[in-house]
């Protein structure tokens, strides 16, 4: 007789199940009747789900002496039970005896489970900078107020028609937000200053602040209300065409202004309308002889009525159209060179608004703009109108801002009706570090004069630059660089170079 070999591929599972084979074969030669009592024949799965004392159960058997003809014996009685119990024991779970405890079902498959593809470790977020996390304020009642102080040393070289003046000043700005913790509406205040004060050097220095309020109403049936006021303070700088020749000081100007806006979805379509009234003054300018000179005659009141409906192909996309009509009124209807400069205003575009989330959003339209005036001797200033803003940010830290805009200016020189500015501005915010951010800034300025008009077009380049070290949640470390170029046709050029290093505080 053969004897089986012992090989390898021969688990301990099926070893089992193979003994169990040749105790049944056994008992098969030694008690027949057993064995032909069992109507349902056993698998070889049964055998592998039975156990270790069923199977000796089995093999017992063939001790038990035969019985008459027409006499059940005992072992007559066990085969249903027998026959059963590996039935009932092939739809159960396999035991930790028969797999020997550690093995489990997937031995018994062919094919075991494997990690899904799309199974991934979730990402890990980025750690938490508190250099560069926002202030948490100062809480008033049910406002928020964030103020921050920056103390810069600058110096500042201008080069005007062959004169040169370089000076240096300490310069402290101010910026502060006031924002509502309201459950419904909101008011938002910003506040923004900036004081100079001469160290060494001569020139001129320019104070500016500037506040401004917005309350926002939310109102029923996908209505929203603004209603908005502001005050400017400033001086008027030497390059503006307004300013007073050979000034040792130029004009205080004031602006106050106010308006109210309202915004209604009507399903696809969008309409809003808005008013806004400002109020300009002008203080007097003092010359290089100690003079001054009265500037009241600039002194004005406008206002423009606007309206917008934009049809929403969707939500990233809305198509828009618009016209405005505005009306200026000087405090004096004869200026002192003889000329009546109130008047009417009057435009209209078209564009679209985009909105792809913080990748890109904005506004860009193209439209057509006129100003005329009630003296026949000043020309009406016509332009076709290229207006857009544009917010894009190509990558994760870095920020860039576009601007176009196109406006008319009245001016106040004798004989000259004003100019029209084309204005390009661009912005690039970089963070190099999770402290250190940098910003370049770019901009050109076109003023174009109608073509009976004394005074020539001129160009305005500006460019700057600057570094901010986030030295921890509330002091930061500035430094910036820049400089400006007017460029005229007929008349000398200007420039004007700025350096300043600070320190920012914020709360």
């Amino acid at each position: 007789m053969s004897h089986w070999k012992d090989t390898s591929s021969l688990t301990p599972l099926r070893a089992t199940g193979f003994a169990v084979s040749m105790a049944l074969m056994a008992g098969t030669f030694l008690a027949p009747h057993a064995v032909l009592a069992q109507s349902t024949p056993v698998s070889n799965s049964s055998i592998r789900s039975s156990t270790a004392p069923a199977a000796a159960a089995v093999e017992d058997e063939g001790d038990i002496p035969e019985t008459p003809a027409g006499t059940m014996s005992p072992a007559d009685n066990a085969a249903p039970a027998a026959t059963a119990a590996p039935i009932a024991a092939a739809d159960q779970k396999p035991s930790d005896e028969t797999t020997g405890a550690i093995l489990d079902e997937d031995m018994i498959r062919l094919n075991t489970r494997e990690a899904p593809l799309d199974e991934r470790l979730p990402a890990r977020k980025p750690e938490p900078n508190p250099a560069a996390e926002e202030t948490p304020g100062i809480r008033i009642g049910t406002f928020v107020l964030r103020p921050t102080v920056t103390q810069s040393i600058n110096t500042e070289t201008q080069k005007d028609a062959g004169i040169k003046k370089k000076r240096g000043f300490l310069e402290t700005d101010l910026h502060a937000t006031l924002t509502s913790d309201w459950a419904l509406h909101q008011l938002t205040v910003t506040t923004d200053g900036a004081w100079q004060k001469n160290v060494s050097g001569e020139g001129e220095e320019q104070p500016d602040f500037r506040i401004d309020g917005d309350l926002r109403l939310d109102l029923p049936e996908d209505t929203t209300a603004h209603i908005i006021g502001g005050y400017h303070f400033y001086r008027e700088d030497t390059d503006d065409p307004n300013a007073i020749q050979n000034a040792d000081q130029q004009s205080d100007v004031q602006e106050f202004s106010t308006g109210a806006s309202i915004e209604r979805d009507f399903g696809i379509l969008r309409g809003s309308t808005a008013i806004d009234v400002s109020r300009t003054i002008y203080s007097d300018a003092t010359l290089s002889d100690g003079t001054t000179v009265s500037l009241a005659d600039r002194n004005e009141t406008s206002g423009t009525i606007r309206g917008r409906i934009g049809y929403e192909l969707s939500p990233a996309l809305i198509p828009f159209i618009e016209g405005n009509v505005g009306k200026t009124v000087y405090d004096e209807s004869i200026d002192s060179a003889g000329f009546r400069r109130s008047g009417d205003s009057y435009g209209a575009k078209v564009g679209v608004e985009l909105d792809l989330g913080e990748k890109l959003r904005g506004e860009v339209g193209v439209g057509y703009q006129t100003a005329t005036f009630d003296d026949d001797r000043l020309s009406d200033i016509d332009a076709a109108v290229v207006d857009a803003q544009l917010f894009w940010s190509p990558l994760r830290g870095t920020d860039v801002n576009i601007g176009l805009l196109t406006s008319i200016n009245p001016s106040t020189t004798a004989g000259e009706s004003g100019y029209v500015s084309h204005a390009l501005t661009t912005g690039v915010t970089h963070q190099l570090r999770d402290n250190l951010t940098g910003t370049v800034l770019g901009g050109i300025i076109y003023r174009d004069y109608p073509s009976d008009s004394p005074t020539s077009d001129e160009t305005v380049y500006t460019t700057s630059a600057g570094l901010t070290w986030n030295i921890n949640r509330y002091l930061d470390m500035t430094s910036t660089i820049g400089y400006e170029l007017t460029s005229r046709k007929t008349s000398s050029d200007s420039e004007q170079w700025r350096a300043g290093v600070g320190l920012k505080l914020k709360h």
